[in-house]
């Protein structure tokens, strides 16, 4: 993982915990093409594939998953560019 796709996620993480308080993040990443993060919140689950930018390239299977995911809670690729849109999104499903 590079420097800034390192720093964009520590920076993602501490920004969701704000948004989100209590909520749990773990780091994910011993199957091949899952996403990087589960958030757990209250009752709701998400997980999320940080990307350094919208063109940086996605791993096999990553697509997959996240579409799997979200077809059962919420998961997408986020990055500088989406972030807002999808927190945005997110706070959605976990109804606010």
């Amino acid at each position: 993982m590079s420097k800034l796709e390192s720093d964009f996620k520590t920076k993602l993480i501490s920004e969701i915990k704000d948004i989100f308080p209590g909520c749990m993040i773990f780091h994910l990443g011993e199957t091949q093409g899952i996403p990087d993060m589960l958030i757990l919140y209250k009752k709701k689950w998400a997980t999320l594939e940080g990307k350094r930018n919208s063109k940086s390239k996605k791993q096999p299977n990553q697509l997959y998953y996240v579409e799997k995911m979200n077809d059962m809670s919420f998961s997408r690729f986020i990055y500088p560019e989406n972030k807002e849109e999808v927190l945005n999104d997110l706070q959605k499903s976990f109804k606010f």
